[in-house]
């Protein structure tokens, strides 16, 4: 088993962080690449996008292989402290159940908050991945 500083961990994304250009331009290396769906979550995004638990939803994304370093590069170091690490069931395109770490906002949006810039960003990077667009 390994334990150093190195050890991957499994992380699934589903905001901007699933492109692969973004995580490379903060200096993250983006590894084993699976499309993965959240079974029970959807997607919300007021100013910033996060998962919410709903029995009749699924939430698409992508899953990568991060260093504990890479994820706090991801959000510690970018000032994204409300979001914390949680773990999520996800099923891949080859219907392999998988356990993944997965960043939610701790307090989730308010009804009337939207980012209608991110949401088009998002449904562009889902878009080039092929995911579902969310509605």
């Amino acid at each position: 088993m390994n334990n150093t500083k190195e050890r991957l961990h499994k992380v699934f994304f589903y905001g901007l962080y699933m492109d692969e250009e973004i995580l490379k331009s903060k200096g993250v290396e983006p590894r084993e690449k699976i499309l993965a769906c959240a079974k029970g979550y959807k997607l919300r995004v007021g100013k910033m996008a996060t998962l919410l638990r709903d029995e009749n939803s699924n939430a698409y994304g992508i899953v990568y292989s991060l260093t504990y370093e890479e994820i706090d590069k991801l959000y510690k170091d970018s000032g994204l402290t409300n979001y914390v690490a949680e773990a999520v069931m996800v099923k891949t395109e080859d219907k392999e159940q998988v356990a993944t770490l997965c960043c939610i906002l701790l307090n989730p949006p308010a009804e009337n908050e939207s980012n209608y810039t991110y949401f088009e960003s998002l449904v562009k990077c889902m878009d080039k991945y092929n995911l579902p667009i969310p509605e």
